[in-house]
């Protein structure tokens, strides 16, 4: 039943996608900045709901009040294409960090470039640094909220941390808060999985770090509150009375918390 119910997840995703894109195309591309927002909005809510009914699986945001309405720098847990979408839903007018091949998809790409997103090439670490520094500060000029993926790319529920300090700069040359962002999204919509697992997707957002903070305090900071939250989010997942299965990664770290993971593992 988990394989009918993903597979057709997937296959209405795709299709609810094209169609949204062929209808609002003949005028989303002609709709100001800010009011264009609705129909990207649109899809993200019409997605999360046949997510709901047809993979059963809902989800929670908490302390969405520590989200700024002016310019900020949001830095989230990455573990799901989950993430990507709901956020949009609760911050004003974001603006993603993204990789620069996303733009290039016809269709989708003309989408995202429309919407004034950062995007880098990945390939060129220095290169890519500069292009958020000088793309972060013009959104904040226009009083946007820049999201990015402080490790990079997706990983895995539980994975041992690998924060880039590539995030330090955008923060100390833009001089705004940093607002953590703690999921445990991947245990549900998992990367280069093709199950979409029932149950609620649990997201937190934490109180913003304050600008003006040294290196390592800065870094320490921004990993623990994550982690801590991410950890307390994994917990709650296992304790559910229908948890979903656990990758290995979520398994170890929940022994690492004291917790003897009976469940079903999945590969």
């Amino acid at each position: 039943m988990l394989i009918v119910r993903s597979l057709l997840f997937k296959i209405v995703f795709l299709l609810v996608t094209i169609i949204e894109m062929v209808l609002f195309a003949p005028f989303y591309f002609f709709l100001p900045h800010k009011l264009a927002w609705i129909v990207p909005r649109m899809w993200v809510c019409s997605t999360l709901w046949l997510q709901k009914y047809l993979a059963g699986t809902g989800y929670e945001i908490e302390g969405v009040e520590h989200l700024p309405r002016g310019a900020c720098i949001i830095a989230a847990k990455h573990q799901s294409t989950w993430e990507t979408l709901a956020l949009v839903l609760h911050i004003r007018d974001p603006a993603f960090v993204l990789k620069r091949e996303l733009i290039w998809i016809p269709g989708m790409g003309w989408f995202l470039a429309k919407m004034g997103m950062i995007p880098i090439n990945r390939g060129a670490p220095v290169r890519a640094l500069k292009a958020i520094i000088d793309g972060a500060r013009k959104k904040a000029e226009a009083n946007r909220q820049v999201v990015i993926f402080p490790e990079g790319t997706r990983q895995a529920p539980g994975a041992e941390p690998d924060y880039k300090s590539g995030i330090f700069p955008i923060y100390s040359e833009l001089g705004l808060p940093v607002v953590p962002v703690a999921l445990n999204s991947g245990l549900y919509w998992p990367k280069q999985n093709f199950r979409c697992y029932p149950g609620v997707i649990r997201c937190r957002v934490l109180p913003a770090i304050k600008p003006g903070l040294k290196k390592r305090e800065f870094m320490n900071q921004l990993e623990t509150m994550i982690e801590t939250a991410c950890d307390k989010l994994l917990v709650a997942a296992a304790e559910d009375h229908n948890p979903p299965a656990m990758p290995p990664t979520a398994v170890k770290r929940l022994k690492e918390l004291g917790m003897n993971w009976k469940g079903s593992v999945r590969r």
